[in-house]
């Protein structure tokens, strides 16, 4: 095992000793308090609990039953969450056929990005996840179950349910997502059309059949942003089975992966394993090496960070650059390559990405998974036997030009760089960048709105080196929404030979990383960062390789300036009803979290 690795993991133990001393001595008054809520339950709040079961059920709930809360993110406007729609029932006839009960909980919201980006409701995006780890409470705080299965799948949605879930540590609880849709057009040419339109050669009606020609049927969208690395994570954090990520919607593999969840869940309740204790500090370092080695969403680097303190971890953005710095990058799939997640798959996907991982020593093989202990069987191919599934010989890579043997990697190091400097501090994506070493020094051009960065790219106002400077994108300001309308213009003006980059408090998408960008800068303008005091025509310096950006403005002018005022309008699409979010909110740093 790689010892530095295991330096990191040391240090987040002793960094974390009281908090998870204190979360394990929460989830185990919680199990006492649970093994005996049923039986000194009132007989109406029984019966409440189990009226819509048939009479058998009833009476079995009533008497003690293995009974498992299903939490779903169904929803049919979403490609990525349609194919949950029949979960339920199959979890349900795989309960009855184990003398379990199953019964849907309750429901979570699950937004699209896809959807909101560059409109209002993108600054809800952020939010959603702290109201989904609130929601899947509510759908737990019955008190009736003895596990858990959470269906769900995209950018917020995930990490919710696992910040949710983590306060019901006390029983087994797993994640089931529902794979991605086929592939449509290449991600190639997708890119190329948006970058057309962007210039002006194509017009609105064939990019909106390109883009349809690219999101055209149920399952999580084919590139390699948020949702599909959501899903990678689950899988070597061990909370969903081996190769349950990528499996298309509707086929049998699909089918008995639900089914064997089930047993799975099943078992690790009468083995007395919960959540909670099964994701230890290995667990975490094992998910950010998954993230950095597969040059995944620059969210989860957000997203990691609050689901572990809900499991009473503390994870620095310091840890995640440590182990960024030693990771190689041995997957190439969109954004950082041409290959969407099918292809990915196909090569033999997260059972080779795993193992290729395990044999460099950079996974922790010791650790508890849905399907038991040790990560050693993830890296097993996934078949089909008389109707059931095994793990029985392992995954080789079939094509090196998508996942490569840990000695041939794609990069030395990994795709997330911190970036500290007089600014602040942020993050970089360089996976998806031509020259990850590259300097850029050049003018500041400074906007509060991405709209008016895109006017003044329609009138030609960027045609130059420059850096742009987004400021007021902060949780605390609005909700932190992604920028992804930046990237095809972005990515126009770098095509045409400018040394372009964007230095930004918001986000981008899950998607991006072909243009510098400095993102998550905290402090944010909001809360007096110094991003706030920029003004045009400064001279601003990155240099990616050292880690590091610049104002170069001399400290007595910085003195005389005062902060940009951030007034943001929060009415309509319910933003006015996330005024406490906002007031609330911790920084990047913390996870973005409202309840850190």
């Amino acid at each position: 095992m790689n010892k530095q690795l295991i330096n990191i993991k040391d240090r987040i133990e002793e960094r974390s000793k009281d908090l998870r001393s204190s979360y394990l001595e929460k989830i185990k008054f919680s199990s006492e308090q649970s093994k005996s809520a049923r039986d000194n339950m009132g007989c109406s709040n029984i019966a409440h609990a189990f009226a819509s079961c048939d009479k058998a059920q009833q009476d079995q709930g009533a008497n003690g039953g293995t009974v498992i809360g299903i939490v779903s993110a169904y929803n049919d406007m979403l490609s990525a969450h349609a194919p949950l729609k029949d979960y339920p029932d199959v979890i349900k006839n795989s309960s009855e056929k184990r003398n379990a009960i199953a019964r849907v909980a309750g429901g979570v919201p699950a937004m699209c990005d896809g959807i909101t980006q560059g409109e209002p409701g993108m600054e809800l995006s952020l939010f959603s996840r702290d109201v989904i780890a609130l929601s899947t409470a509510v759908a737990f705080s019955h008190n009736v179950f003895d596990a858990g299965i959470c269906l769900g799948v995209c950018d917020k949605i995930v990490p919710g349910l696992v910040i949710g879930a983590l306060s019901f540590g006390h029983f087994p609880i797993a994640m089931l997502p529902a794979g991605p849709m086929p592939t449509g057009i290449s991600n190639e040419e997708k890119s190329a059309n948006r970058k057309k339109y962007a210039s002006g050669e194509i017009d609105r009606s064939a990019l909106i059949s390109s883009e349809q020609s690219a999101y055209h049927s149920s399952g999580t969208c084919t590139f390699y942003g948020t949702a599909n690395t959501n899903q990678l994570i689950m899988e070597v954090m061990g909370l969903q089975l081996p190769s349950a990520s990528f499996f298309q919607p509707n086929t049998k593999e699909r089918e008995l992966l639900i089914d064997k969840t089930v047993e799975c869940i099943l078992d690790l309740k009468e083995k007395d394993i919960k959540m909670g204790e099964m994701l230890d500090s290995k667990s975490w370092v094992n998910a950010i090496v998954g993230l950095i080695a597969s040059g995944g969403s620059t969210n989860l680097a957000i997203h990691i960070i609050a689901m572990a303190e809900a499991g009473g971890f503390k994870i620095t953005i310091e840890d995640i650059d440590e182990i960024a710095s030693i990771t190689p990058i041995i997957a190439n799939v969109y954004p950082n390559g041409t290959a969407d997640v099918n292809e990915f798959h196909n090569s033999g996907g997260v059972a080779a990405f795993i193992g290729s991982l395990l044999d460099g020593g950079y996974l922790f093989d010791d650790v508890q998974t849905l399907l038991g202990y040790g990560l050693g069987v993830y890296r097993n191919k996934l078949e089909i036997q008389d109707e059931s599934l095994i793990w029985k010989d392992k995954s080789i890579i079939l094509d090196q030009s998508i996942i490569r043997d840990i000695n041939n990697p794609f990069r030395q190091t990994g795709g997330l760089k911190l970036i500290n400097g007089n600014i602040g501090k942020g993050v970089i994506k360089t996976s998806a960048l031509k020259n990850p070493d590259k300097v850029i020094k050049a003018p500041a051009v400074v906007f509060d709105d991405q709209e008016d960065v895109l006017k003044s790219f329609n009138e030609g106002e960027l045609n130059k080196d420059l850096i742009i400077v987004v400021r007021g994108q902060g949780p605390s300001a609005n909700g932190m929404p992604e920028l992804h309308k930046l990237t095809s213009p972005l990515n126009v003006l770098q095509s045409k030979g400018f040394d372009i980059a964007i230095i930004t408090d918001g986000r981008m998408s899950g998607a991006s990383g072909s243009v510098p960008a400095v993102i998550h800068i905290t402090p944010e303008a909001k809360n007096l960062g110094a991003i706030g005091l920029i003004h045009n025509d400064d001279l601003i310096e990155l240099d990616i390789k050292k880690g590091t950006f610049k104002l170069l403005v001399e400290n007595n002018i910085l003195e005389k300036r005062t902060h940009t005022e951030i007034n943001h309008s929060h009415q309509g699409i319910g933003r006015e009803l996330f005024k406490s979010f906002r007031e609330k909110v911790g920084s990047v740093e913390t996870g973005a979290s409202i309840f850190s």
